[in-house]
């Protein structure tokens, strides 16, 4: 084998250049990529500001015992330094493992796993089944179409005080009830019966989401696979299960996914149902609200170590969604 060696540089022809160290390459990345780095700097100001700063702080915050009565404030013209003081990890010890820990976080985190699987299942299911309906040919589509996703268009406060009113003890739905000779139930004072309220109207506030994304889903299956299914003898049902639910797969696990985040945080309609006055209807995210700035003194290590550990707990579960699609792909495709 020949190497032919330039006389000049004394360098091997054929031979690789030496890799740049990680200053050379920074430069010339931006000198490639320089106007890409100038459209996404605003961004990552935003997002630093906005979400990387109070997230940071938020987590300094957990490892102290800062409360209403030991934060810097101003009253009039006095200013009052902060007395807080450094603690690590004794409120998360506090929280999870505590005399009070199931009263003021098990239950919750309980009711709010329950409250997320019920009504991720009820915007699925009744999602899907608008839109099997929808996706037919039906006389005056396009307006049942606009009327179905009208929960979804109007703001989430006008939706709930809406409820709230018709929820409550002289309302449209306890009239209507006793007229029929049934029950009233107590929906804004009986604990049952405010998580069933609650569900409901997150319910009516989410289906809509579900609806259109799986009419998209169902609109992109080619139409042919249900022409050869049923020359093939296939019912209804199998062309459901053999053909629907595997075309909808790649939409069914994103909202889902989206489904579960926006549940598991859904401060809006509890807090908007009920106030301050359901604690036992009060998911994680609402309960931390209410140390936060909803009691005296207000607990803001207490609330920030919630939020991280609602941050902890739905990076968990993403994680493992995730790897089980993975899985799940990997097994369909063998």
């Amino acid at each position: 084998m020949t190497v032919a060696i330039d006389r000049a540089t004394g360098k091997r022809h054929g031979d690789r250049a030496p890799r740049p160290g990680p200053r050379g390459r920074l430069k010339s990345a931006y000198q490639k990529h320089w106007y890409a780095y100038a459209m996404i700097i605003p961004v990552v100001v935003v997002l630093g500001v906005l979400v990387l700063y109070p997230l940071v702080y938020g987590l300094y915050l957990t490892l102290t015992d800062a409360n209403s009565l030991n934060t810097a404030r101003t009253i009039g013209v006095n200013h009052i330094d902060a007395t807080y003081k450094f603690i690590g990890l004794d409120n998360y010890k506090d929280i999870l493992f505590g005399p009070t820990s199931y009263d003021r976080f098990w239950s919750h985190f309980i009711w709010t796993i329950v409250w997320t699987a019920v009504c991720v299942t009820l915007h699925y299911t009744i999602g899907l089944a608008l839109a099997l309906l929808l996706n037919q040919k039906l006389r005056g589509r396009t307006l049942y179409r606009l009327i179905l996703i009208l929960p979804w268009a109007v703001p989430t406060f006008v939706t709930v005080f809406g409820w709230r009113f018709m929820l409550a003890d002289g309302g449209i739905i306890n009239t209507a009830l006793h007229t029929l000779h049934l029950p009233q139930p107590d929906w804004l004072e009986s604990t049952f019966w405010q998580r069933t309220a609650a569900i409901m109207v997150n319910t009516w506030c989410g289906v809509p989401f579900m609806m259109v994304s799986m009419l998209g889903g169902l609109q992109s299956i080619d139409a042919s696979l249900y022409e050869a299914a049923e020359m093939d003898g296939a019912g209804p049902w199998q062309r459901f299960r053999y053909v629907t639910l595997p075309g909808l797969r790649s939409v069914s696990s994103t909202v889902v996914l989206l489904g579960v985040i926006w549940t598991f945080n859904q401060f809006a309609v509890i807090f908007l149902l009920f106030g301050n006055t359901a604690p036992d209807a009060s998911i994680l995210v609402t309960w931390s609200y209410y140390l936060g700035f909803g009691q005296q003194p207000r607990d803001f290590a207490q609330s920030a170590a919630y939020g991280i550990l609602l941050l902890a707990i739905l990076i968990v579960f993403t994680s493992f969604y995730r790897r089980w699609l993975n899985r799940n792909d990997q097994q369909l495709a063998i």
